[in-house]
């Protein structure tokens, strides 16, 4: 059995003997993208494979995300997945809205993205409807494997983007969008 250790591949930069500098925003994005705080926000059939998805088999901290929060004040990435009633929309929305910025989004599953088999008047058809989604992770339910790839993509996501970008006026018209200040 090999133990070998692998570290994480350094931001681009000028480097030389005893030193190394790089671009600010590249430095805080790697930090980011490898200590991600999830809040799950579980509801259905999608909730036990993100049971098993932090399970020993597939074992999300592996990825940095060592921390599960179930209070949205200490989480960055909320993770829905499962079947949203129309009732639970503004519920959702104001979990959303309690966590601190920069937050991000993974829908999981048919139910959380379009409503899924589900097409009666109780059930929303999608949670877009209510707070923006980052990533879309498709199935019903998706296996573990593909809970993962989409919090691989959201590490992608977190690592690229600038520091600012919350401030500029394509992200606040988003959010105007939403109806969120």
């Amino acid at each position: 059995m090999s133990t070998e250790l692998t570290i994480s591949k350094a931001p681009a930069g000028v480097e030389g003997p005893g030193f190394f500098a790089t671009n600010i925003d590249k430095v805080i994005g790697l930090a980011r993208s490898n200590s991600i705080w999830p809040l799950p926000f579980a509801t259905s059939c999608c909730g036990i494979e993100f049971m098993a998805t932090m399970g020993s088999n597939y074992d999300l901290a592996r990825f940095g995300s060592e921390r599960i929060s179930f209070s949205p004040r200490q989480a960055d990435l909320l993770i829905v997945a499962g079947t949203i009633a129309k009732k639970m929309g503004p519920v959702l929305r104001q979990v959303y809205l309690q966590m601190a910025e920069p937050r991000w989004v993974i829908s999981v599953g048919a139910c959380a993205s379009s409503g899924g088999i589900f097409d009666t008047y109780s059930v929303l058809q999608g949670i877009d409807k209510v707070i923006p989604v980052d990533v879309y992770v498709p199935g019903c339910p998706p296996r573990p494997e593909q809970i993962i790839d989409g919090f691989m993509k959201i590490q992608e996501l977190v690592k690229n983007e600038p520091v600012r970008r919350r401030n500029t006026d394509e992200y606040k018209a988003l959010m105007e969008q939403y109806g969120i200040q």
